[in-house]
């Protein structure tokens, strides 16, 4: 359907500053740095639906809290194979329990070429799952009520480069928010919506 293209320079001058802004970020209370996303790929399943991540398409992400680890592992994040159903409603959950998170990653679709997948329910954005294609939530601009789905159904399109963010609103519709206007109220209206 279309293809996005990024210049060589670009992307490595942006990999470079994410890099050093990771080294620069200590976990809260840990005194240490923040935990490395990890790779989503392989067969890995959701902590809270257990869906496959991957095949449904759309953002993914991983969630370090401070004093807890999914159940079946010793170590490392909770994973979410869309942000919309899984990873926004887990959170928030969690906040409510007290649970005090060192990171929030999920894709950055600045970070990768992509394509919108034609599916039989409707454009979708693909699922990227490697290391390198997750950011710092907190950080990104993220396009909602778009034509285009994420996982599951409504998505929300996370871009570390808030150009590229209007520009895919300029083609696909929606609107360009931060990570600070996902609350409750937006995630129930989206998944209500579908």
């Amino acid at each position: 359907m279309e293809r996005r293209q990024f210049l060589t320079a670009a992307t490595t001058i942006g990999g470079i500053g994410s890099t050093a802004g990771c080294l620069d970020r200590l976990a809260p209370g840990s005194g240490g740095p923040d935990p490395e996303p990890v790779d989503l790929s392989g067969g890995t399943f959701d902590d809270d639906h257990g869906m496959e991540i991957g095949p449904h398409g759309g953002a993914n992400g991983q969630i370090y809290y401070a004093e807890h680890t999914p159940p079946d592992r010793e170590e490392g994040p909770f994973w979410f194979h869309t942000l919309v159903f899984s990873l926004f409603p887990f959170h928030f959950d969690r906040l409510d329990r007290g649970w005090e998170a060192d990171v929030i990653y999920v894709t950055d679709f600045s970070a990768v070429d992509w394509t919108i997948e034609d599916r039989d329910a409707g454009p979708t954005m693909p699922s990227p799952t490697a290391p390198e294609t997750f950011a710092d939530a907190t950080a990104l601009t993220y396009v909602v009520e778009s034509d285009v789905r994420g996982g599951m159904g409504p998505g929300l399109h996370p871009f570390s480069e808030a150009d590229e963010a209007a520009a895919f609103v300029d083609d696909h519709g929606g609107r360009p928010i931060g990570f600070d206007d996902i609350d409750r109220a937006l995630v129930q209206g989206l998944r209500e919506g579908e």
